[in-house]
């Protein structure tokens, strides 16, 4: 595996884009654990890393997050087990600690001396680190569906349909209580794709969160999206995403004007037919 890592990092420039692919590849040996274990039968894949691993976003990703859409037989403490074992049988140390608040179970995997190893750093240098992140009570009215990855392995993932992801996205957008860049960055990706958000997962997600239902539809989206995005701090939004970006240029799509303007040539379309 050390020598599928280095391949797989050896045409890069940058340090950084080095450590995000490199980090990517474990995400993808994280998945494929998931898979031979069977735990996509009671696990959905979201986020961010989604997005790039099954739609080719172009932002690298640190976090791999799950819903729980299926609670019998759940137990996180077997997955961590089973994750730990599964690097260890491809040649790599992983260390996981695991914590839960609230209704998220939580844990960090950190690669210990993996820079090192793959020649990075000659002291070791800091920990690749993945959060792994698994929602116990998501939001209801998700759409589930399932694709084959044939990327370095070839496995099944269940993960939430497009418009469900969006509508995921749209409440870490503008309820999330402090800014990041890449959901962001995020939404330009389906505002160029002109993706219909699932309302009903949109709303119960904002009523989880926030104590009150938005009733958020096709015909008033548009005026809260320009309004929300008027409260945007995006000089710490591009701050947060630059290093994570393939592209650097594409920062300077990451300013209200330019997301606006998406938004209005997305509600100017005959999208909601």
């Amino acid at each position: 595996m050390i020598e599928l890592l280095k391949k797989e990092i050896a045409g890069k420039k940058t340090f950084d884009d080095k450590v995000n692919s490199l980090r990517e590849l474990l995400q993808f040996v994280c998945l494929k654990i998931l898979y031979d274990k069977g735990y996509f039968s009671r696990l959905t894949f979201t986020g961010g890393t989604a997005l790039r691993i099954l739609y080719n976003l172009r932002r690298f990703s640190e976090d791999l997050d799950f819903f729980l859409t299926v609670k019998s037989g759940y137990d996180f403490s077997a997955i961590a087990s089973d994750l730990k074992r599964g690097f260890g049988l491809n040649g790599l140390e992983m260390s996981l600690k695991t914590w839960g608040l609230g209704d998220v179970d939580s844990g960090a995997m950190n690669f210990p001396e993996l820079l090192k190893n793959v020649g990075l750093s000659s002291a070791g240098g800091p920990d690749i680190s993945i959060k792994l992140e698994i929602s116990l009570n998501p939001p209801a009215g998700g759409e589930v569906e399932k694709t084959i990855i044939n990327r370095i392995f070839m496995f099944n993932i269940a993960h939430f349909s497009l418009p469900s992801l969006y509508a995921t996205k749209l409440h870490a957008c503008f309820f999330r209580k402090h800014v990041k860049g890449r959901d962001f960055y995020d939404l330009l990706w389906y505002l160029g794709k002109k993706v219909k958000p699932n309302y009903v997962v949109l709303n119960n997600a904002i009523r989880q969160t926030e104590g009150e239902f938005q009733s958020l539809n096709e015909s008033n989206l548009k005026d809260f999206l320009l309004r929300s995005l008027e409260k945007v701090d995006f000089r710490e939004a591009r701050k947060d995403v630059e290093k994570f970006l393939e592209d650097k240029s594409d920062l300077k799509l990451l300013e209200e004007s330019v997301i606006a303007k998406s938004v209005i040539d997305v509600f100017g379309t005959p999208l909601f037919d």
